[in-house]
């Protein structure tokens, strides 16, 4: 079925006020409250890290700072121009980039042959020397490196596995490549990316300028932790202009972190004094949030002038910078920087609620009519439940697939009723676990303080008695559901999602829907009167 672009959108419009279903819960299942959810889109989580750069980068434009895209690759010689003597020390924590040097591949007698081997034919002259244009080509930078194996089919006239084959096994100077590393590094600080940024345009655009970058950063850490990360993001701003201070930092870190909830601020020199800040003026920026209390957040400081000389630039600049996954941790109150940035590659609590979530029925109707039959059983069922067999109730009747039919809940047995004494039993999620429990004192807890899926036993075999009676009538065919003693999720028409079962699993916690059931339902098929 094609995807309904406008559809999609009409429903989203209406689902933005109203993200689900109202009425009752839909956890039940439909038949059994009589009415259905219609298709909704629900909105899905966003990243917190995402979410903190949403929110840095909409108070930076509501502040007037412009938005800036500084480089990410900066030479080395920049290094040593941004910090002077402390650059050594600099280097030591960026990452230098390398890549594979272009092979000087010979073709003599011997690698012809091994080609000719491959390909099962012999190779023209023309075509030899074809090869050796296309090898050189390749080695001056003429055909790019994902387009050897596709000029070398042409060439050879063989398909990109055998040339494939061929580069492997008749050239090892491919295989044995090893990177080689240029001068250029990736930024580690915002900074470096700054300095080049305002050497081009300080003295071309209208002062004070007033630019922010919320953008990547690596550092090459010794080794990651729970507050550092190789690849972090760093929310960074700068004010260029003739009357610039260091107030001007106290005033843009208040407004900004305001934002996020912090509420008094306290000032503080930094004792690490990076180089290219003017001596005196790197400050450490502390807020007061109302439950975290005081925490570091930011750091500004005015450029040094002899920094700035370097680039030509000839006005004060206040640089204030913070990192993304700090406040992050802080607004999100995370201990582990990881966890929250690659929460993928840690596991994940899931709720009793999102567990109830995941329960399911294996088996149900389809039709209209196969959904009033399910009523029918659970109401009948329920009204006779107590009623010592053999006995027989009528259940329903009416029309499937054209064909009338009736249903009936029965018991043959002698002193047997009519329901076993699971068949009220409710299916509840309770720490984690799930348990198919009656409405007893002894349950009272689970009943209490566990998450119910708004599905009882009975529930659940009145859908699959519904479902194969429906499925049976079409084929003209009567047919008996009989549910005993349950064990397994499935012996009662209940499905739990493979995520769900692994998470229970890995936790230690149980499924426990076990009971007596004991619950009979056949159809009749009357035939049409002559």
């Amino acid at each position: 079925m094609r995807f309904d672009v406008e559809e999609f959108k009409k429903r989203a419009r209406e689902d933005f006020e109203h993200a689900w279903y109202e009425g009752p819960s839909v956890l039940t299942p439909p038949w059994v409250s009589g009415r259905y959810p219609r298709l909704r889109y629900s909105r899905a989580r966003e990243h917190p890290i995402f979410d903190i750069v949403e929110r840095l980068r909409e108070t930076y434009l509501a502040m007037g700072f412009d938005e800036a895209m500084n480089p990410l690759i900066v030479e080395e010689s920049d290094i040593y121009r941004q910090f002077g003597p402390e650059a050594m020390a600099v280097l030591d924590r960026v990452f230098y980039l390398g890549g594979l040097p272009r092979p000087n591949v010979g073709i003599a007698r011997k690698q012809i042959e091994e080609i000719e081997a491959i390909l099962g034919r012999a190779l023209t002259a023309g075509t030899e020397e074809r090869l050796r244009e296309t090898l050189h080509g390749y080695k001056k930078g003429k055909i790019d490196g994902d387009e050897l194996v596709h000029e070398l089919a042409a060439v050879l006239e063989a398909d990109d596995a055998a040339v494939v084959h061929i580069l492997d096994a008749v050239f090892p100077e491919f295989r044995d490549l090893a990177p080689e590393s240029s001068r250029n590094t990736l930024r580690s600080h915002m900074t470096s990316g700054w300095f080049l940024t305002l050497s081009s345009i300080w003295d071309r655009q209208r002062l004070p300028l007033r630019l922010f970058s919320v953008d990547r950063c690596f550092r090459r850490e010794q080794e990651e932790g729970p507050t550092r990360l190789m690849a972090y993001h760093s929310a960074s701003c700068v004010v260029a202009g003739e009357d610039v201070t260091l107030e001007e930092g106290k005033a843009v870190s208040e407004a900004l972190l305001s934002a996020f909830g912090f509420t008094e601020f306290r000032f503080q020199p930094d004792e690490k004094r990076s180089k290219y800040y003017m001596p005196g003026t790197q400050t450490e920026v502390y807020a007061r949030h109302p439950s975290l209390g005081w925490v570091e957040v930011a750091t500004f400081g005015l450029y040094s002038p002899s920094a700035l000389a370097e680039y030509g630039i000839g006005v004060p600049v206040m640089n204030l910078g913070l990192g993304v996954e700090r406040l992050a941790m802080i607004v999100y109150q995370s201990n582990d920087i990881r966890q929250l940035t690659y929460p993928q590659f840690f596991p994940q609590a899931i709720s009793d609620r999102e567990i109830a979530g995941a329960i399911h029925l294996r088996e149900e109707p389809a039709s209209v009519a196969g959904r009033r039959m399910a009523e029918g059983i659970r109401a009948t069922a329920v009204e006779h439940a107590a009623a010592p067999g053999p006995c027989a109730f009528v259940a329903w009747s009416g029309e499937i697939a054209g064909r009338e039919v009736e249903v009936v809940v029965e018991e043959t047995e002698s002193n047997t009723k009519l329901c076993g004494p699971a068949c009220l039993n409710e299916v509840f999620v309770h720490n984690g676990s799930v348990l198919g429990v009656p409405d007893t004192a002894k349950w009272a807890t689970v009943r209490q303080e566990g998450v119910s899926t708004g599905i009882t036993y009975l529930d659940a075999v009145a859908g699959l008695a519904a479902a194969r009676i429906e499925e049976a009538a079409r084929c003209g065919e009567e047919v008996r559901v009989q549910v005993k003693m349950a064990k397994l999720p499935s012996d009662v028409n209940l499905r739990i999602e493979d995520y769900v079962m692994r998470y229970i699993t890995d936790h230690n916690k149980k499924v426990d829907l076990r009971g007596p059931v004991f619950l009979t339902v056949r159809s009749v098929i009357r035939k049409p009167e002559v």
